[in-house]
């Protein structure tokens, strides 16, 4: 009887390992391997900011958003359009481009590195181009450019970030990441792959782009809402470009390097291309607010920051 029962309790601790082990196993897949160094789950500052729930790109399916994220789009344009127009729209674009997900394959093992690239002044003669060309992906923000200034900026370009007033041509192979401010701006970009009849929103815009159709990402309103909010405390009107997309890396990235953001080493806000006159000021966009958001990212080791 003793020895049965023996054999008994060997079974038991036996199961009652395997089902530790697999218990165990469970947990260490949903915690993140971090084999890029990036970490977030013991930051509480990010993790009340950071929600992975707001994916930032648009399919036909996400593109229905609540009431009051509709109101707040609205609110940054000078509209009556409502509810209707903007789903007929929509359902116009994925009509044009693929409906499809895109850079939702986060996994414990990818490491993806990605250079965000802004337009301040401040990187000329940095020498950069080298270490921003490294990245997995290099996003470009509106019109910088790269000829000419490959030494400090870089010549990859895999994700060129637009609204219909800043849009260059680009690349067979990068990616079109287009936000939209307003109603027409969806309009344009089905006129920028069908009609080619849009020429006129605020100020004359291009009606024709080159780009590869099959790579353009439209950037959800919903998005937009989160970075205002949860990011930036609804400080401005609405938030910049460029500080979308660097939150935007964190969502679709493992590793965020940013560059040429911020004034340039006179405390001037100049293009790294160009200058502007008169002095730039941040205005909509609380630039301020955002700077100091970057560099609270820098300090919490979140993002890498090159002045």
């Amino acid at each position: 009887m003793s020895r049965i029962m023996s054999r008994k309790g060997q079974l038991l601790i036996l199961l009652s390992f395997s089902i530790g082990c697999l218990y165990l196993q469970s947990n260490l897949q949903q915690i993140p391997q971090c084999i890029c160094g990036g970490c977030h789950k013991n930051d509480p500052w990010f993790s009340t900011r950071f929600n992975t729930s707001y994916h930032p790109l648009m399919t036909s399916n996400t593109s229905v958003v609540s009431a009051e994220t509709f109101q707040w789009w609205k609110r940054m344009q000078n509209t009556r359009s409502g509810w209707k127009d903007y789903k007929r729209v929509v359902d116009k674009i994925f009509q044009t481009i693929p409906d499809k997900e895109m850079h939702r394959d986060a996994g414990p093992e990818r490491c993806r590195v990605c250079s965000v690239v802004g337009n301040s002044g401040n990187l000329i003669n940095s020498h950069y181009g080298p270490m921003i060309d490294d990245g997995d992906f290099v996003f470009r923000i509106n019109r910088g450019p790269t000829k000419g200034f490959e030494q400090d900026v870089g010549s990859r370009t895999t994700h060129r970030v637009i609204y219909p007033e800043s849009a260059v041509d680009m690349g067979n192979s990068t990616h079109m990441v287009f936000f939209a401010f307003k109603l027409a701006d969806l309009k344009w970009l089905v006129s920028l792959f069908t009609t080619h009849t849009i020429k006129q929103q605020n100020k004359v815009v291009k009606i024709t782009t080159k780009a590869n159709m099959s790579l353009v990402m439209v950037v959800s309103p919903g998005f937009m809402k989160y970075v205002h909010h949860q990011w930036l405390n609804k400080h401005g009107r609405y938030p910049s470009t460029g500080f979308m997309t660097v939150i935007m890396a964190f969502h679709i990235c493992d590793k965020v390097r940013v560059y040429g953001f911020g004034a340039d080493k006179d405390g001037n806000w100049n293009h790294y291309f160009e200058r502007i006159r008169p002095a730039y000021k941040t205005g909509i966009h609380g630039g301020t607010f955002e700077y100091v958001t970057l560099k609270e990212l820098q300090k919490r080791n979140k993002l890498e920051l090159y002045e």
